[in-house]
């Protein structure tokens, strides 16, 4: 069996090209990697819909034209993963068109439900000898389901690994794919660090970890694989690249190829953006992707890790906004549970109240 799986996936420069179904021009020599696959998945971050009906929220609203799906069918895509923080972008109404074309296209999702506990069902991918279960979850991001409202299946240090232990005793392998980390930034923070070992420890095989639109670093860890940033697959955006290296690392990513028959074996395979389009790397890019993919892995054995996730989180001046005075109050709320759990059934954020 083998399961590819790609990245972030969202349109924005390059929606003329989706909207006139130029699935050669946009993909390249990724549609044979896909076609070879008995699965290739994707995560679909943004609402495939023609309706202007944004939710409230801080940050870009993003949609797709509807003749997204259509694409995605032709270069081979199977699956798609709905557990991020944009899906619910333009609200129901959005989140319904996008299930309809996936529906109509005859591609799978996994990732979103009803309510939160409808949420929380796996993809399963088999044949007659293995069974293989896809977990994919979401940060807490405005797009998350709710008791009461439907949306993306959200991350939780407890359901969570709950959900991976009960996954590995019915199926042979656990696969989950972790919508979160800090955007532009190539290393993990000790909360992620402890949160995806301990999905392996609970019996996750694979870990991958998308959102922050840059390639990571990677460990095997007690017999598990974690990747921490799968970087984009294809979210060709001219404006958020200025933000990130100069789109040197908004324009890279990782293929993640997952071969199993007696055992699992992994492969990651670099891709660029080029211009509107995404492809695979040539034999110097990827040569160039995957010795920095190894140095910065280096960091999770020596420990230098923390050190580059301490300096990048120094350097992000809006979260600075608040007085001096109240920095050593606002660092004690955060730091004992207690006080945030009241801090957080006090400050409601939009995701409580879009569309209920």
């Amino acid at each position: 069996m083998r399961i590819t799986i790609g990245g972030d996936v969202s349109i924005k420069d390059s929606k003329e090209l989706f909207e006139q179904c130029k699935s050669t021009e946009l993909f390249n020599d990724i549609i044979r990697l896909f076609k070879s696959s008995d699965r290739a998945i994707v995560n679909l971050e943004c609402a495939v819909t023609d309706k202007n009906t944004p939710i409230k929220k801080i940050g870009p609203n993003l949609r797709a034209p509807l003749n997204t799906v259509k694409v995605l069918k032709d270069i081979g895509v199977t699956d798609c993963i709905l557990s991020n923080n944009h899906i619910f972008d333009f609200g129901k109404v959005g989140v319904l068109d996008t299930l309809n074309q996936l529906k109509s296209f005859g591609i799978n999702y996994t990732g979103f439900g009803d309510n939160e506990q409808n949420a929380r069902k796996n993809l399963i991918i088999s044949n007659d000898k293995i069974k293989v279960a896809i977990i994919a979850v979401c940060e807490h991001e405005y797009s998350y389901a709710l008791s009461n409202r439907m949306g993306a299946r959200v991350y939780d240090p407890y359901d969570t690994n709950d959900d991976i232990m009960e996954a590995k005793r019915n199926n042979d392998y656990v696969i989950v794919i972790y919508h979160g980390g800090k955007e532009n930034c190539r290393y993990p923070s000790p909360r992620l660090l402890k949160a995806c070992r301990s999905m392996v420890k609970h019996g996750a095989d694979v870990v991958l970890c998308q959102h922050s639109h840059c390639i990571g670093c990677y460990e095997e860890y007690m017999g598990g694989h974690i990747l921490y940033g799968q970087g984009n697959f294809h979210f060709v955006w001219r404006e958020a690249e200025d933000e990130a290296d100069n789109g040197y690392m908004w324009n890279t990513g990782l293929l993640a190829q997952i071969d199993i028959d007696n055992d699992l074996k992994i492969k990651f395979i670099p891709c660029v953006v080029d211009n509107l389009s995404v492809r695979c790397a040539n034999i110097d890019e990827a040569n160039q992707l995957l010795t920095e993919l190894d140095v910065r892995s280096q960091s999770l054995k020596d420990g230098t890790w923390y050190d580059k996730w301490r300096e990048f989180a120094l350097s992000q001046g809006r979260y600075r906004a608040f007085p001096q005075e109240m920095y050593e109050e606002i660092a004690h709320y955060f730091d004992c549970e207690a006080h945030t759990d009241v801090c957080k059934e006090i400050y409601k954020t939009y995701n409580s109240t879009n569309e209920r």
